[in-house]
């Protein structure tokens, strides 16, 4: 049955005025441009294609689900050392890191009970705090079944990546949605397929792990991956 209350909770989570820190990164967008591989829509709705089906899909979606399942806040910390420990490039790391806990202090600030009770040990290590495992934590304060927050975190990289085209001038508004509506369906058609429990997180995007780790080389740069 259609629930409105979790759609108006999606509209809400998933909108880019959510402040959630998400226009700071480009998630490798910025640096493939100014390599030369990315200047017009199919470009970018191939590196949003391997965004998803090559990084989301199968090491994001893995996170987050697992930290969905987490018990207490023991096991969301293991599965956040596991994303650190499967994230080869730093920079995605660092980035991986900064966009989680930015999303975290939103929930604090909201009083979401999970998020209140992860910041303390996200405060006093450094090496926890990722994306997925915070989109996991706050997906449970938000009441989101797992569906849902598996739809918000997907279609939140989705809108990221476009948002960073249009802010760097590689394509227009009319463009961003034409891009959003083919990478819409190619979310659905991965959500419909759900991973196994016991599968385990891997990625395999080295163009875009390579634009991201020249990011620090650059003179100038808008975005912080």
């Amino acid at each position: 049955m259609f629930d409105r209350g979790e759609a108006l909770a999606l509209l809400q989570l998933g909108d880019s005025a959510f402040p959630a820190g998400g226009f700071a990164f480009s998630w490798g967008i910025e640096g493939l441009a100014a390599d030369g591989l990315l200047s017009d829509r199919d470009d970018l709705d191939r590196v949003i294609a391997d965004h998803l089906a090559q990084r989301w899909a199968s090491m994001d979606r893995i996170l987050l689900r697992r930290a969905w399942r987490a018990a207490d806040s023991d096991a969301i910390a293991a599965v956040d050392r596991l994303a650190e420990a499967t994230t080869p490039s730093a920079e995605m790391r660092e980035g991986s890191r900064r966009a989680g806990r930015a999303l975290l202090g939103v929930w604090v600030k909201l009083a979401g009970r999970l998020s209140v009770s992860y910041r303390a040990r996200v405060s006093a290590d450094p090496r926890l705090g990722h994306l997925a495992v915070v989109q996991a934590i706050t997906g449970r304060d938000a009441g989101l079944s797992l569906d849902a927050a598996e739809l918000v975190s997907g279609w939140t990289l989705i809108t990221g990546l476009a948002s960073a085209a249009v802010r760097l001038g590689l394509i227009g508004h009319i463009d961003s949605q034409q891009s959003l509506a083919r990478a819409r369906a190619l979310l659905a058609d991965l959500l419909a397929d759900a991973p196994d429990d016991d599968a385990m997180p891997s990625s395999f995007t080295p163009f875009i792990d390579i634009a991201v780790s020249r990011g620090p080389l650059r003179a100038v740069r808008m975005f912080t991956t």
